[in-house]
């Protein structure tokens, strides 16, 4: 047996350690990883590198063991790059995971700390208040209003109260199977509703309740995002039309090659396959795994933890931001500001508000209160020195509450709650009451809450009212908190409303309260207000002409926060919405964006959101829409220049067959692909995700939700540059090859323009709206750009200069040729600077 101070010290580390070896992680199923062999065989199924591996196959069947080789090499090199472009994104999801894991308050070596749930071990003790999900079974040592939401295992949605054991046992000696669903035991996986306990953890992961039916519980697997639908629909077209023209192609070869039929047959192959490699965009599945990944590791890094990966790309979207008022807006510093004790005696009030409150208060305003009392000099030994004999709890529809307490000999029922309800059971006179409304109006309209204070004293022997509302009150006065809004949170509503995103205040306070907060920040709509009761009026209909101008929602329950919610995105508005309650889970999940907080909000709704807060901070909001919206921008910008820069490769590859120019002289061969396969994907994940911000990022409206990725005017604008390149490169091959009959100076000229022109690109396409010599100023400053761009440029000298430019079957240039190519190259580019100032212009 264990005795109860024993159980409350909880283990020592050294037990715990033991323990966890026996036990295991306090998880249903261990996480696998997957073998770096695995992932390189699984990337060899993507068509791109079945595509190297015909062309290495080719190459040795018609003895040029070298070109196979280079082939195989190449294979090998971007296969790397792509196993460590997936370690890397792994390792940020991993990080991500671990900051979002869930941590419980335990006891070890007789010190409160925080440890992950994973770590739990049967003998452990844990604390647990509303909002918390529980991460394992165990016995209830000790419970204050303790009700718990059991509807996950034991389908009941009635909350269960629960009660204290009467002996503590170890975990050695615990219950039977027999004993189910007991009121003094506590369940993984169910959900703290009300009030806070001790929990002795007895069984852990997969031993739990929870854990036996984990099959059953197990996730559903993941749906691709919209986002992800409309790249994999890109990338088929791509393929379809790939596929097309690598028969046409072959075919087309075939009878423009002469010679023995086994060399008119290779060389139509690999011709084939030169413009299927071309036309691939493999590159965009990585870009959107790589964007998205590494945008929530920055994010997480400015206080805002991404829990799931296709909010980034929404987070750009939102039109409508619901936010509570109390420590998102507010500093969530709550102290009491005003007393008003209509009597006159306000150590009495103080007294009763002290009474009232929980004698192990989690909540911030009560807390405030308890504080305060000590500085009246209420002592909490004071206030504790009753004997507590039973308790009213807070339920969002009363709120109010109430204790009832033997204290001094006497029998005092202390309550309080919101003037609304708690001074309807006061016993007052018509003027009383008025005057009463008037008080709490005035200190409302000031931005302070106010709690009513009321007390009744029946007879030592009587009977006790069953509830607080079969209770007749005498009313001793009200009391004004004050929480100030934060210094910064007027900035961000204005740039919020620069962006075209309204903010709209959704609060279980006072309307009058809430309305002169969101006056003094500067809230659009602060004056138009409507309270939890009138939307219960509502119809549907009603209440979506409603939200259309609204600005505060005051006095809502959890029910009004979905219908809000619902009513916005039937109005057609993209919906982030901010929630720490338990009760909030249902509209953070409906939401398009769900926004804990991380401090204050429960577990349960950080388990619900897309977002977490972790300094609950209305500034990280809205630095998070920006960068939201500078990745969306972003994956824009490399769709974009995947499909540029492919252009001018296929075109040359479609293009040569058709003017009959010998396979031998081809500008592209699959070597030559290959190479430029190896820059466009390091600029691709690299270089364009790490973009900075347009100018215009916070001053534009929110992209409509329904706008594909790839616009018609993207496209156009592809196009038009993907011609030019092409225009410039092909054509000075084909003039080099046509005056000099030099395949290898002619095949160099064409190479160089498409490096250059893939160098300039970047610069020019990084700002829709800058010029290139002020984004190349900022680009400049990033060593990862340096390192990128004179790799590229050492690249192409090592390729024309070495011996190595045989085996690319080139020839080196001299310096007058090498300067025409390259100034080709930048010109190809460079006039869509003249659009850019034509567009600034108009």
């Amino acid at each position: 047996m264990t005795d109860f101070k024993t159980a409350m010290q909880g283990l020592t580390t050294e037990k715990a350690a033991e323990l966890l070896a026996v036990h295991g992680k306090n998880e249903l199923t261990p996480q696998k990883k997957e073998s770096l062999f695995l992932k390189a065989l699984e990337i060899l199924r993507e068509p791109m590198f079945l595509l190297l591996l015909g062309a290495a196959t080719v190459y040795f069947v018609l003895k040029e063991p070298v070109d196979g080789s280079f082939m195989l090499g190449f294979v090998v090199c971007m296969i790397g790059i792509e196993v460590y472009q997936e370690w890397k994104t792994d390792k940020t999801l991993a990080a991500l995971k671990n900051l979002a894991a869930p941590r419980v308050r335990a006891m070890r070596d007789g010190q409160e700390c925080h440890l992950p749930s994973a770590e739990l071990v049967p003998g452990d003790l844990i604390m647990i208040e509303e909002g918390v999900k529980i991460p394992a079974d165990g016995f209830v040592l000790k419970a204050s209003d303790l009700c718990v939401d059991e509807s996950s295992l034991t389908g009941e949605s009635q909350g269960v109260w629960k009660t204290c054991r009467g002996d503590y046992q170890t975990p050695a000696t615990s219950s039977n199977s027999g004993d189910y669903w007991r009121k003094d035991y506590c369940y993984a996986g169910t959900l703290t509703t009300q009030g806070s306990g001790y929990i002795l953890v007895d069984k852990t992961g997969a031993d739990t309740e929870y854990g036996k039916i984990g099959e059953a519980v197990a996730e559903a697997p993941d749906r691709p995002t919209p986002l992800e639908k409309q790249i994999g629909r890109l990338v088929r077209l791509c393929a379809v039309i790939a596929g097309t023209l690598f028969f046409a192609v072959g075919v087309i070869t075939w009878f423009n090659t002469s010679g023995q039929p086994w060399e008119r047959f290779t060389a139509a192959v690999l011709s084939s396959i030169t413009l299927a490699m071309s036309l691939l965009p493999e590159e965009l599945p990585v870009v959107l795994t790589v964007f998205l990944s590494m945008g929530a590791w920055r994010l997480a890094k400015r206080k805002a933890l991404i829990k799931k990966l296709p909010c980034v790309e929404t987070l750009g979207a939102v039109s409508v931001l619901c936010v509570d008022k109390t420590g998102t807006i507010t500093q969530n510093r709550m102290s009491v500001n005003e007393l008003y004790a209509p009597g006159g005696d306000t150590r009495e009030l103080c007294e009763l508000m002290g009474l009232g409150c929980e004698t192990e208060a989690y909540d911030p305003m009560e807390r405030a209160m308890l504080d305060y009392c000590e500085q009246m000099g209420v002592s909490k030994e004071h206030l504790e020195s009753g004997e507590l004999l039973k308790e009213y709890a807070f339920t969002n529809r009363q709120k109010m509450m109430g204790h009832v307490w033997r204290h001094e000999g006497e029998l005092i029922i202390a309550a309080k709650g919101s003037p609304e309800r708690l001074l309807e059971l006061c016993v007052l006179t018509p003027e009383q009451r008025a005057n009463a409304r008037a008080k709490a109006e005035q200190m409302s309209s000031q931005g302070q809450r106010v709690i009513a204070v009321g007390d009744m004293r029946p007879e030592l022997q009587g009977n006790i009212p069953e509830l607080l509302q079969n209770c007749r009150l005498t009313f001793r006065g009200l009391v004004g908190l004050a929480d100030p809004p934060r210094e910064t949170v007027g900035a961000d509503i204005a740039q919020c409303q620069r962006a075209g995103i309204r903010v709209v205040m959704i609060t279980g306070d006072n309307g009058l309260t809430a309305a002169s907060i969101a006056s003094q920040i500067g809230m659009n709509h602060h004056d138009k207000v409507i309270t939890g009761d009138q939307l219960s009026r509502m119809s549907d209909e009603q209440l979506r002409s409603r939200v259309r101008d609204t600005g505060v929602f005051s006095r809502v329950l959890p029910e009004h926060k979905m219908r809000i919610v619902k009513a916005l995105r039937e109005n057609g508005e993209v919906v982030a919405m901010t929630g720490d309650g338990v009760n909030d889970a249902p509209a953070l999940k409906y939401a398009d964006i769900g926004i804990a907080m991380g401090e204050r909000g429960s577990e349960v709704s950080r388990e619900a959101a897309d977002m977490v807060l972790m300094d609950d901070n209305f500034s990280t909001i809205v630095s998070t829409v920006r960068d939201g919206r500078r990745i969306y921008d972003n994956i824009r910008k490399a769709v974009g220049y995947v499909f540029t820069i492919h252009i001018p490769i296929a075109l040359a590859s479609l293009l040569a067959p058709l003017l009959n120019i010998a396979p031998e002289n081809l500008m592209l061969f699959p070597l030559q692909v290959v190479l430029l396969e190896l820059v466009i994907d390091p600029t691709c994940s690299v270089v364009l995700e790490r973009q900075p911000p347009e100018p215009d990022i916070l001053t534009r409206p929110p992209r409509p939700a329904k706008e594909q990725i790839l616009t018609p005017a993207m496209l156009l604008k592809s196009v038009v540059q993907g011609l030019a390149v092409f225009a410039a490169s092909f054509g000075l091959y084909y003039f080099t090859l046509m005056n000099s009959g030099n395949a290898g100076q002619a095949r160099a000229m064409g190479l160089v323009v498409l490096m250059t022109a893939n160098l300039f690109l970047v610069q020019v396409n990084s700002s829709n709206r800058e010029f290139v010599l002020k984004t190349a100023v900022k680009l400049l400053r990033d060593k990862v750009m340096w390192v990128i761009n004179l790799t590229t440029a050492a690249g192409v000298l090592l390729i024309l200069y070495t011996p190595m430019s045989r085996f690319f079957y080139m020839e080196d240039l001299p310096p007058a040729q090498l300067l025409l190519a390259i100034t080709a190259g930048g010109v190809s580019v460079l006039w869509y600077e003249v659009v850019k100032f034509i567009k600034r212009r108009t």
